[in-house]
């Protein structure tokens, strides 16, 4: 198994790990270290991983960082009642060049999910996110991409890409694997109405930070149909981090961001998981405490989560029937879990990729609104795709 690209977890945080209570995450880690070299991964249900690379970053000017004080943070926690095993790989360095990152997350993330082991990355810029979602080009045929930021991350795809730009980069470069981008938490004022029109033409989802900060729960079925999450830190307000990790007063706080990592770590189909645009400054205990808080719900994300999208069975789901504006809508509510889903219909003549997507994740609120003859945006978005 070729590992060779990563290097070991610092010894300074494993000197701090051996202060900890026996009893913490840290001290029940499989630990990638210097004198023992990769942990044995048979078993291991999630790995973390750190990428030192930011020099795709439009302000970068050279400045290094280290991942050492999430680390300290979130070895200090306490596991909850888990049966989930976790690892730390320790880091992939920067390469010669940005591409050679790329080229060495791409082939650690393939390795890892072949192995059924959910990475979760701590990285520098997020135009990191590029290079995860190509390890799913020999993977899968069609993958859902949740970006939880301020901003789309559209931009130029015409220039090279960078971490305001590489959105549009997986849109356009082959192969064409991307079936939706849904993006939790913009401000309308730090997007451009070109890519906000963008977005709708597309028939992507966004969910506004207002939207949001009013019902969390509304991102939970995006989220359960996500195969990769994305998150930016610049998407929480300025209140809630560290000096250098400031960006906008307002955002999402502590409490949101922490439900938002739970719901993709329930989620079944999500299988990566990226912690990105992290900038360590001389008080930085509070941003790397929230870093290892947002892990930590993810963790219990995963080891809460529960089969319950098995459709085959007709004593686990029940079927409801409604009729909006001439068409006929399928819901269907797990008996194990109480979530809903709804038939996206297929038209026989569209020959694409998308056969698997049949069922589409959806709240109670969206069949009460087919009830009342409102159609689903979701699912409207969704036929529309399908009707390309």
């Amino acid at each position: 198994m070729n590992f060779n690209f990563l290097s070991p977890v610092s010894d300074n945080v494993l000197a701090h790990n051996e202060l900890l209570s026996t009893q913490s995450l840290g001290r029940k880690l499989r630990v990638h270290s210097k004198q023992k070299g990769i942990p044995e991964l048979q078993g291991v249900d999630i790995a973390l991983l750190g990428v030192i690379e930011n020099r795709n970053d439009v302000n970068y000017i050279g400045e290094a960082f280290t991942l050492d004080e999430i680390r300290k943070s979130l070895y200090a926690l306490f596991p909850g009642s888990w049966n989930t095993t976790v690892a730390d790989l320790g880091d992939i360095n920067a390469g010669e060049s940005v591409e050679d990152t790329y080229f060495a997350l791409r082939e650690t993330i393939e390795i890892l999910i072949k192995k059924h082991i959910i990475p979760v990355l701590l990285g520098g810029s997020q135009d990191l996110t590029y290079a995860n979602y190509r390890a799913y080009d020999a993977l899968m045929p069609m993958v859902n991409l949740v970006n939880v930021d301020c901003k789309f991350d559209l931009g130029d795809s015409a220039k090279p890409i960078k971490n305001n730009s590489y959105v549009g980069k997986i849109i356009l470069d082959e192969p064409y694997n991307l079936f939706n981008y849904s993006n939790i938490g913009y401000q309308t004022y730090f997007n451009s109405q070109e890519e906000i029109d963008l977005m709708e033409r597309l028939y992507f989802e966004s969910y506004r930070l207002g939207e949001v900060n009013k019902d969390i729960t509304i991102v939970e079925p995006v989220l359960r149909d996500a195969n990769i999450v994305t998150l930016d830190l610049k998407s929480v307000k300025g209140a809630e981090v560290s000096l250098k990790q400031k960006f906008s007063p307002n955002g999402l706080d502590g409490k949101e961001i922490c439900a938002i990592s739970r719901y993709a770590g329930i989620s079944n189909k999500v299988s990566s998981f990226g912690i990105y645009e992290y900038k360590p400054s001389h008080d930085d205990e509070v941003t790397s405490m929230l870093i290892a808080q947002i892990i930590w719900y993810f963790i219990e994300g995963v080891n809460c989560r529960v089969k319950d999208d098995n459709f085959a069975d007709e004593k686990s789901y029940q079927k409801f029937y409604t009729l909006v504006e001439s068409h006929e809508l399928v819901f269907y509510k797990s008996n194990k879990t109480g979530r809903w889903w709804v038939e996206i219909p297929f038209l026989a003549e569209v020959n694409n990729k998308l056969k698997r997507h049949t069922l589409l994740p959806c709240t109670h609120q969206d069949y009460l609104d087919a009830c009342n003859d409102k159609v689903p945006n979701r699912w409207f978005k969704a036929f529309q795709k399908n009707s390309v």
